[in-house]
């Protein structure tokens, strides 16, 4: 019976996958590709609107783009980690719609860096599937950001954005210390729209969805 019960149990443990799994002070290196789907918000007035000669009920819209992204994570204890997102910088077209949704102008772009630090709980550390949720904050840079309207000139966007950031995903844990990972990320966004050394005519809600897949690395 002895003998029968060790041979069970040297089963149970070869069955189980040789993967590595999160232990507290581990650092993961991943790496995706990435879909920034901007879920803007605009409110240009009816003033603006006038000015720009496109109509009541224009707004601004702002184009999807996918980049790499390069995050680095510290785990805390084997189920709190530290994420730190790098995008590595996003540039994005810029254009007025009108009410019918058929562009009444295209302005340019702007160029987005979007740094972003989450704290995230990881549910089955040391299973091969470890769904996780996280929440923390954004803080995206303009830069280079300037836009042209043929009709009223040059217009900028505020340089700054604090904002919240929340975050779901998974990672399949391979042998090695190697995973793969899919990750969906919810910002807000938003600046304020001026004509250069004018008045404000618009407050923007980019608020993008950002989905990942990619893979990263234990040490």
């Amino acid at each position: 019976m002895m003998k029968l019960k060790r041979s069970v149990l040297l089963a149970c443990a070869l069955m189980v996958p040789a993967t590595a799994m999160a232990e507290a002070g581990d650092w993961v290196i991943r790496a995706r590709a990435v879909n920034i789907s901007p879920n803007e918000s605009s409110r240009l007035g009816d003033h603006t609107n006038a000015l720009l000669g496109v109509g009541a009920g224009s707004k601004l819209e702002v184009n999807d783009q996918v980049i790499p992204e390069l995050d680095i994570s510290y785990y805390v204890t084997k189920n709190i980690a530290l994420e730190l997102i790098l995008a590595l910088g996003t540039r994005h077209d810029v254009s007025i719609k009108g009410a019918n949704g058929v562009a009444s102008e295209n302005l340019g772009s702007v160029n987005l860096l979007p740094p972003t630090l989450t704290v995230q709980w990881h549910f089955r550390p040391d299973q091969t599937f470890d769904p996780y949720v996280g929440a923390g904050i954004n803080y995206t840079r303009f830069m280079d950001n300037g836009l042209h309207s043929s009709q009223v000139g040059d217009i900028r966007v505020e340089r700054n954005s604090w904002a919240p950031a929340f975050q779901a995903g998974f990672d399949i844990n391979l042998k090695d210390g190697w995973l793969l990972n899919a990750d969906v990320k919810y910002l807000w966004i938003d600046t304020d729209v001026k004509l250069k050394d004018g008045p404000k005519i618009d407050s923007l809600d980019i608020n993008p969805w950002v989905i990942g897949f990619g893979f990263g690395k234990r040490f």
